[in-house]
């Protein structure tokens, strides 16, 4: 069941109140309605310049344009562009929806493949860093606030992409839905 209307206004009034004081926006949708605004919420955060990062559901992706890096998994993505058959197919599937929605960039977790990051000017593939896999739970969770926090504190995004592939390769190391810390992460840099 979806929120009632004077729910999503009271988060719509607070996700403005609280904008100025964040250097970066996250939003996962959950496809549960809470994301009514989302088209809104982009368009307050980058006339204010904050980066807006989504990690996307559903089909339809064009209720995102305008942020500046959706993270989809394979079957996130699959859903919203089709399947596709290669890895020259997928590529143009991705520039061909990054394109469309005006992203800044796509970045597409792919388990064991680790992930790929999609731009205008390059595509930068980072194989999976993880010795042993015990639980991927969260792990596209620590991808986008691994991102968020790089971005927020002005890194360039080939390296926050850098840092986010680290993070996960800690937590699907561990068992249930887990933290990295920041030890963590410096030792396995």
């Amino acid at each position: 069941h979806r929120p009632d209307p004077g729910s999503l206004h009271q988060i719509d009034e607070q996700y403005r109140r609280l904008l100025p004081d964040f250097d970066a926006v996250i939003l996962s949708d959950y496809n549960k309605g809470v994301l009514h605004s989302v088209a809104d919420w982009i368009a307050a955060a980058r006339a204010l310049g904050k980066p807006v990062l989504i990690d996307p559901k559903g089909t339809d992706f064009s209720k995102y344009k305008g942020a500046t890096l959706l993270t989809p998994n394979r079957s996130e993505l699959k859903e919203a562009v089709g399947a596709w058959a290669n890895e020259a197919e997928l590529i143009g599937k991705a520039q061909k929806l990054r394109e469309e929605l005006d992203l800044q960039a796509l970045l597409l977790t792919r388990s064991e493949e680790g992930m790929s990051l999609y731009r205008a000017e390059q595509i930068d593939h980072h194989p999976t860093r993880a010795q042993e896999v015990y639980d991927v739970s969260g792990a596209g969770d620590t991808v986008i606030a691994t991102v968020g926090l790089t971005a927020a504190a002005g890194l360039e995004l080939t390296e926050a992409v850098r840092l986010a592939n680290a993070a996960a390769g800690v937590v699907v190391g561990k068992l249930g839905t887990a933290v990295c810390t920041f030890d963590e992460l410096a030792q396995s840099l």
